[in-house]
């Protein structure tokens, strides 16, 4: 057999390849906001546990130790995917992934209704070449990655712990799409932080939400 018949054979097989790709392709249908809330406005409506109050000229919900915080959506579009985007601020001496049941792991996580959806761990710690307490953002728990990575701002002062001192809140954004249908929902954050040895965990290490964000998505 002759080299053309080959090319014909190979491109027959790249046309069925490039179709079948093509046919498992989703697309966006239809995209709409149906919840941004950034508390500039003291808007806490469908909160529980929801509170207010001014860290760097700017309002947020916060701060949290160890406590759950969630908001309840109601009369969603019809959609079949939901995109959460929240904007946390991660205050005071997180350690990350030191797993000695002390000083970490310190855990942040959040789901939809009952259903935990990201798990991970957050580090405020400096890290040198001698000592590095890392963490698992951008990626789940357990991942190491060095401390700040994928941040969108570093240079905040403390808020409690390290008030006076530069570089002890971090600000991040965490975005995730996840399946969903029903016209109701429950968005909840929570975490689950160590520090055995401080008489004041809360002042030693907390976080608050800066804005929430949710789009409801038709996906096809």
């Amino acid at each position: 057999m002759n080299s053309a018949f080959w090319r014909r054979v190979v491109g027959a097989f790249t046309i069925l390849i490039l179709a079948f790709l093509s046919s498992c392709t989703d697309t966006l249908e239809r995209s709409e906001v149906v919840y941004d809330n950034d508390f500039s406005n003291l808007d806490l409506a469908g909160f529980e546990n929801g509170k207010l109050f001014i860290f760097q000229n700017d309002t947020i919900a916060g701060f949290y130790h160890n406590e759950e915080v969630s908001v309840q959506l109601e009369n969603l579009p019809s959609h079949n995917m939901l995109k959460v985007t929240t904007e946390i601020l991660i205050h005071d001496s997180w350690d990350g992934n030191p797993e000695d049941g002390v000083s970490g792991p310190d855990y942040w996580f959040f789901g939809l209704d009952n259903t935990e959806i990201f798990r991970t761990t957050f580090s405020n710690s400096p890290c040198e070449s001698t000592f590095c307490l890392y963490q698992s953002y951008p990626n789940s728990y357990f991942r190491q990655n060095r401390p700040k990575d994928g941040a969108i701002q570093t240079n905040l002062p403390g808020l409690c712990l390290f008030g006076a001192f530069s570089n002890y809140t971090t600000r991040y954004r965490i975005e995730e799409i996840i399946p969903h249908s029903n016209n109701s929902v429950k968005i909840f954050w929570n975490s689950e932080l160590r520090q055995e040895e401080n008489p004041n965990p809360a002042c030693d290490e907390s976080w608050s939400l800066a804005r929430v964000t949710v789009e409801a998505f038709v996906v096809n």
